[in-house]
């Protein structure tokens, strides 16, 4: 037997000793699942009162003389729909692909029913165990349908809201190259304040959502995972920048750019939201909405620019930043609008709310409370910080 053979034999039993080690525990806690299931819950065999039932209700989709509603069932077993009530009125329906609806398993209910445009409407689904669901409709109207049309609308609509005030934003990149050492600083921290409003901002809007979610999804879980997963790969990208990046130059148009994913995964969460308003037919809170952010996106193009406001960037470059900013909010605009999932839009707020607040602390750590800049100035940092809260503010009374 060769020595090579010899020396791989005792590193072999190693390995696999360790991994017996590791599914050992595994092993034993599969046991005692097994256990606790075959003796009902350790012999207490509890049966609930009253039936534990949820449904989560998706998408409504009305057309002519029509009305779909899409839901799933969050229960911990399976239900079954046994009538539907419109408006208090008991009206037939149907159901694919059957009444049973197994645990997380989706429905389509489908009822003929003449809607008249702008009326409201009260749905009640009943279990076969008399547990109501309920959903409404505010204002009816026909839901917009996936279509060339459509799709060109709600890329229209990406485009006022992201694109083009983030690129007038950053036309004000002549007038920041003329500002003082104190009023770059006072810029930047304006920047933190903005990112910091809008970071609390998505927070908020995220919670509140996912208390709207059945207990199944675990929407406070989502947030969490949407956040810190976020933070983390933006943290690791501007490691990695930083690490390859040695001319001040590059390093500053590298923040430009966080700054830029930031805010553009912010406006994805806004795409959303205003592509969800027209698909539910609320098309004055779509409009109303579209103006507000568009107000509002301004003030980020500014953001975006002022690390290289020292610089002279070339018009490609500003450009791609402006499509990292603002284009996410075509890609929200389409699926709030066209496969709208509360999930979905819990996630996307997440994910916005952990890019701007790691950039907000990427740039508070660069370029606002590092140098003898900072010790000199507290009360400008504080001053640009509020600044630019309250921008935001005004601007969300505005839009609210």
């Amino acid at each position: 037997m060769s020595t090579t053979a010899v020396t791989q034999a005792p590193a072999r039993k190693s390995r696999l000793r360790t991994l017996a080690l590791v599914l050992a525990p595994l092993v034993a806690l599969a046991g005692v699942i097994a256990l606790f299931v075959l003796t009902r819950g350790a012999g207490l065999n509890v049966v609930p009162a009253v039936p534990i039932e949820t449904v989560q209700f998706g998408r409504t989709i009305l057309r002519p003389h029509q009305i779909e509603l899409h839901l799933r069932n969050t229960s911990p077993e399976a239900i079954a729909i046994s009538q539907i009530n419109i408006n208090e009125a008991t009206w037939p329906y149907s159901i694919t692909p059957g009444r049973e609806i197994p645990r997380l398993g989706r429905a389509v209910v489908t009822l003929d029913y003449p809607w008249v445009e702008g009326e409201a409407y009260e749905i009640s689904l009943l279990s076969s165990n008399s547990i109501q669901f309920t959903t409404s409709i505010p204002v009816a109207t026909a839901t917009a349908g996936a279509s060339a049309a459509t799709l060109w609308s709600f890329t229209l609509i990406g485009v006022y809201v992201g694109i083009i005030p983030i690129l007038l934003g950053m036309f004000w990149l002549p007038v920041l190259g003329r500002l003082g050492e104190r009023g770059m600083l006072f810029l930047m921290s304006a920047t933190v304040g903005l990112l910091i409003f809008l970071g609390i901002d998505a927070a908020t809007e995220a919670l509140e959502l996912s208390g709207e979610l059945s207990g199944t999804f675990q929407g406070v879980g989502i947030v969490g995972i949407g956040v810190a997963g976020t933070w983390l790969i933006l943290d690791a990208i501007a490691r990695h920048q930083r690490s390859i990046e040695r001319n001040e130059t590059a390093r500053r148009m590298s923040l430009a750019r966080a700054i830029a994913i930031g805010i553009g995964l912010h406006n994805l969460g806004e795409g959303l939201a205003i592509g969800a308003a027209y698909a539910v037919g609320a098309a004055a809170l779509g409009t109303f909405l579209v103006i507000g952010f568009i107000i509002q996106n301004v003030t980020e193009g500014l953001g975006i620019v002022a690390p290289i406001a020292s610089d002279r960037p070339s018009i490609r470059g500003l450009a791609l930043l402006g499509l990292i900013g603002g284009a996410p909010a075509i890609v929200g605009a389409w699926v709030g609008g066209l496969v709208y999932s509360q999930p979905l839009a819990v996630l996307f707020l997440a994910i916005g709310t952990g890019a701007v607040l790691q950039v907000a602390f990427e740039i508070g750590r660069k370029l606002v409370w590092k140098g003898a800049a900072a010790s000199r100035s507290p009360l400008t940092i504080a001053g640009g910080v509020l600044a630019g809260m309250l921008v935001l503010y005004m601007t969300g009374i505005a839009i609210k």
